[in-house]
């Protein structure tokens, strides 16, 4: 009960109002941010109605007594002869900076507890932007408030009291340090713990193995003195800050690559990526949204050589790696690198040379079968692994039959296994029952926690995602930036009660909120079907010999196909993109 003092100043008495409410029901909690109100009222309701006093921002006054909300919050014995609890915004419990990280926890629950208040905390939104300890994981923040060493409230005021209930149901009392289980569903990770640190780096690796990855990545890109690297993407615009470097002037346009100006990881020698001078730059992808992730951890760690990832994964508590290998047509062609052959051999080097070499499974991935078949063909050990076209409804049988040949699993991506429209979902496809039943296994990417990366069904929370994965899918694997979210979920306590499982755990309904939105809002566009995937786009020709192009490649050199920025027009063009991407980037920090 809000603005009593305007209603009364208005004839309007909503004491009264509030008591003549039916006994047949009963009102169990009452609360207001004016203890005028509350006083007013104790006495005249039922002895079982809570009185719960809201704490407004502490510089705001409380009208009826017309002192602020900070100096009540000093004197909860007062509030204690008012009120049974205080209803509390998240933040004065867990204080936040100006730039959105949490602070070291205030008294105010011990206090409120000792004062005999029970003590609630308000503003739980799934699809807010939360401070970034959270990573951006809304059941993360319940965690906080409810489940940690010092202190719980006794309740939360939420807009989606699934995520809530979840938590609390699910989640609370778990052994976080208990020894990770590698069984199914792997967890996979994408370019390492990438949702709080920069893509493929030693602390972005670290991290995954400590937030119970059981399977860690790396994307291979060639150097120009011809050494595989970890780098989730090849143009070094997206990974670091090279347009602010020296190097910006070596910028290309590789058209087998993209049409605009790149530095690329093949025009820099090893030891120019691995310089001081060269910073990581962590992903944001939905910073159209203004989601941008960790930004005191934005340019920390370093890079490694697949041979470094490989010697960093030995002696960690993985199930395996992942070796994802692209573009190796071009490799070969453009560049002249057998991409396929030094990924081997450095393989063979690190002592992992067969599929569970140090106790570890080895994948190798492509979305290129000519890479997966010329594997084959060797009569590797490793395992591996097809990323299929995105977005697909269908597979055709023969398509099927092609891909069992060279492959023991895939990754799907999510849009080909709940089709959406509109961010609605309307159909499972029976993607993956298909290939399981062909017996592969299938890997599902990329989760991400950010609320706008999921469709609206699963209620802004990436928990209520992964579980209809587990649950309607039974998915093999998930390859996520945030491990620990994935991790977290493999050890809740609920999944296995069968028919005993809470109604805030089960699988969201297929279609179920589509259909309450016709129903008010008018029919959605009609959903356009996506491809069936075909023989004829499983099916490669093989790989190119390798052919050393003039100039060897060699640190500065232009690849055949590509304009280099030396020429007075694509320089031109270059360099305004480059003065206008630095002049964006300073505008956005």
């Amino acid at each position: 009960m809000q603005h009593d003092i305007f209603y009364r100043q208005h004839g309007l008495n909503m004491t009264k109002y509030i008591l003549s409410l039916p006994k047949s029901a009963p009102v169990t909690y009452i609360s207001s941010p004016e203890l005028g109100f509350l006083r007013s009222i104790s006495r005249r309701v039922n002895r079982k109605t809570k009185l719960v006093f809201c704490f407004l921002d502490a510089k705001l006054r409380d009208p009826s007594t017309n002192q602020t909300y900070g100096s009540l919050l000093t004197n909860l014995t007062f509030i204690k002869t008012v009120a049974s609890g205080i209803l509390v915004p998240t933040y004065y419990i867990w204080p936040v900076t100006g730039d959105n990280y949490i602070q070291p926890s205030s008294s105010i629950v011990t206090d409120a507890h000792n004062a005999g208040l029970e003590i609630y905390a308000s503003d739980f939104a799934n699809d807010r932007i939360i401070p970034y300890n959270y990573s951006y994981d809304p059941l993360e923040e319940y965690l906080f408030f409810v489940d940690n060493k010092n202190f719980s409230v006794d309740g939360v005021l939420t807009e989606y009291p699934l995520t809530a209930a979840e938590a609390i149901g699910c989640f609370t009392n778990l052994n976080i340090s208990s020894k990770t289980n590698h069984g199914n569903p792997l967890i996979i990770s994408h370019n390492g713990d990438s949702g709080d640190y920069p893509d493929c780096t030693d602390i972005a690796y670290q991290h995954a193995v400590d937030d119970g990855a059981d399977v860690i990545d790396c994307s291979v890109q060639m150097t120009s003195d011809g050494i595989p690297i970890c780098m989730s993407s090849i143009n070094l615009f997206d990974t670091t800050n090279v347009q602010r470097t020296s190097f910006s002037s070596r910028a290309s346009i590789v058209n087998e690559i993209q049409t605009t100006p790149g530095v690329f990881t093949f025009n820099l020698t090893w030891d120019e990526i691995s310089s001081k001078d060269l910073k990581p730059k962590i992903s944001s992808p939905e910073s159209k949204y203004y989601l941008e992730r960790n930004p005191r951890n934005k340019d920390v760690g370093k890079f490694f050589t697949l041979s470094d990832f490989l010697e960093f994964a030995k002696d960690k508590d993985l199930s395996g790696v992942m070796i994802i290998i692209e573009k190796a047509a071009f490799m070969a062609e453009s560049l002249g690198f057998d991409v396929v052959e030094s990924v081997t051999n450095v393989l063979s080097d690190a002592g992992y040379n067969s599929q569970t070499a140090k106790g570890k499974v080895v994948m190798i991935r492509s979305t290129n079968s000519a890479v997966l078949v010329k594997l084959k063909q060797q009569e590797t050990k490793y395992k591996l692994v097809y990323t299929l076209p995105s977005p697909i409804e269908d597979v055709s049988a023969s398509s099927l039959t092609d891909v069992k040949k060279f492959a023991d699993a895939v990754v799907v991506d999510r849009a080909s296994v709940y089709r959406t429209n509109t961010n609605f979902i309307i159909k499972q496809t029976n993607i993956v029952k298909d290939f399981q039943s062909a017996g592969l296994a299938v890997y599902a990417q990329v989760f991400r926690n950010e609320f706008v990366s999921t469709p609206w069904d699963f209620f802004s929370d990436i928990t209520v995602e992964i579980n209809s994965y587990v649950q309607s899918i039974n998915i093999d694997g998930f390859i996520t930036d945030f491990p620990k979210t994935v991790r977290r979920y493999k050890m809740n306590s609920c999944t296995g009660l069968g028919d005993n499982m809470p109604p805030y755990m089960r699988p969201v309904e297929v279609g179920g909120l589509a259909q309450l939105l016709n129903g008010t809002q008018g029919q959605l566009p009609a959903l356009t079907p996506a491809p069936v995937l075909n023989e004829t786009q499983v099916n490669e020709a093989p790989l190119p010999t390798p052919k050393k192009p003039s100039g060897g490649g060699a640190s500065g050199s232009t690849p055949p196909g590509a304009s280099p920025s030396g020429s007075h027009a694509t320089a031109t063009s270059a360099g305004i993109l480059l003065m206008l991407t630095a002049v964006c980037a300073a505008l956005l920090i």
